[in-house]
């Protein structure tokens, strides 16, 4: 099911995908390639990972209050709520009441528990939440999925303002406008070094992944009986036309290209570690969790053979002092960002927002260790010189999964603008 509110004429696709052909900016990549190999090789062996138990429960404080300002902590839709991992759960919206019993098991309450590993502080790109926490609680990804809310207007408006205005390296001339989908920003900055550009790319690819999850899981009938979820053509169309974004809506699918790279790049480089022997994903059941490692494993592989990977090389390459400072620079707004995700009012977008910033801070931790990774001793005894936590794991294939998912979803928007008259 689709809903179509906009008018337009049979070049209606053409108005969104004009642009998002060829290759990429800063890449020796094209989106044809990536398009083929995601959706034909990588999104169904991903999909089926994702639903294991051990990347499908995510750990996260939902209760800290926003470092940067004052927000209200609530969020008057019902769609915002969060199911969390415990026996009965109550959430009280401005609407009514609302009971939702979680359908995790004893038994794997027990389990979550005890899914404790070593966690590695140093080059960190977010900030993680305290797991001790008594606020912190375990969330099933899969009774919780990113969609739709309701939430948006000037909070909202608010959230992505403050990253791109105060969080994102761009011309002092660049000034974003309160609605962020009429914002005039250049795809290509002009002045900017490649890592700054990378920044701002990033960014505005992980904005638009997430706007194109909304458009492709938007609430289009709520009744007493039932709600439906589905495609709604004219809001991918507001985000994403050329004519309605003033030219802007395919260099932010291009963005969408960008991300992609350099998550894909991260999980090609982490396999080195994920193939040790003593590593595990460990869920208590040793047959599903060597057989989950398995699928692991045949991904990371799968994500190495791509063609046409991003050079991280090009990154931090020039004067080493300014290269240093740069680099910290880099990391330090990534982490303020994460933190952003605090001030989000949906307790939903909330959620998938610091699983996702946590995700790519994650992949960018993972590819400016290269030194670490190629140093990992070969005895499964010795000190490990690079490691990643539960969380950044579960984060990191979660994340990309979201991004993965944008891309196939393209090719359904692909389709339904095709068919626009």
């Amino acid at each position: 099911m689709y809903y179509l509110q906009v008018s337009s004429s049979s070049s209606a696709a053409h108005g969104c995908f004009c642009q998002v052909t060829g290759s990429l900016d800063d890449c020796a990549c094209d989106v044809e390639t990536i398009d083929a190999f995601n959706n034909e090789r990588l999104f169904p062996k991903l999909q089926k990972l994702l639903e294991s138990d051990y990347f499908r429960f995510y750990k996260v404080n939902l209760n800290k209050p926003c470092p940067f300002w004052t927000d209200n902590g609530l969020c008057g839709q019902k769609n915002c709520a969060v199911i969390p991992c415990t026996p009965v759960s109550i959430f009280l919206t401005l609407l009514d009441i609302l009971v939702v019993v979680s359908l995790c098991s004893k038994e794997t309450r027990q389990a979550l528990l005890e899914w404790n590993k070593h966690d590695d502080e140093a080059e960190r790109f977010c900030v993680i939440d305290d797991e001790e926490s008594p606020d912190s609680q375990y969330v099933d990804l899969l009774l919780n999925p990113e969609r739709f809310t309701g939430y948006k207007g000037p909070e909202a408006w608010q959230i992505w303002n403050s990253i791109y205005e105060e969080n994102c390296f761009k011309p002092y001339t660049v000034k974003r406008p309160l609605n962020p989908m009429l914002s005039i920003i250049p795809d290509i900055l002009p002045g900017q070094c490649v890592e700054k550009r990378a920044f701002f790319r990033l960014v505005s690819g992980l904005h638009s992944s997430i706007n194109i999850h909304l458009s492709a899981r938007y609430l289009l009938d709520d009744n007493w009986f039932q709600k439906k979820w589905g495609h709604n053509v004219s809001e991918f169309q507001q985000r994403f036309d050329a004519q309605l974004t003033n030219g802007e809506g395919p260099k932010r699918l291009r963005n969408l290209y960008f991300l992609y790279l350099i998550e894909l790049r991260a999980l090609a480089k982490v396999l080195p570690l994920l193939q040790r022997p003593s590593f595990q994903l460990y869920t208590g059941q040793p047959t599903q969790d060597r057989q989950h490692k398995r699928v692991l494993l045949e991904l990371l592989q799968v994500a190495k053979s791509f063609p046409l990977h991003f050079d991280e090389t090009s990154l931090f390459a020039g004067n080493k002092e300014e290269a240093v400072n740069l680099k910290e620079d880099f990391r330090l707004t990534f982490r303020n960002i994460s933190r952003i995700m605090d001030c989000v009012g949906c307790f939903k977008c909330r959620l998938w927002g610091k699983l996702q910033t946590q995700g790519l801070g994650t992949a960018l931790k993972i590819l400016f260790s290269e030194r670490q990774i190629e140093a990992l001793p070969k005895s499964s005894s010795a000190r490990l010189t690079f490691q990643l936590s539960r969380q950044e794991i579960v984060s990191l294939l979660n994340a990309f999964g979201r991004i993965s998912t944008s891309i196939r979803e393209l090719e359904n928007f692909r389709s339904l603008l095709s068919k626009v008259r």
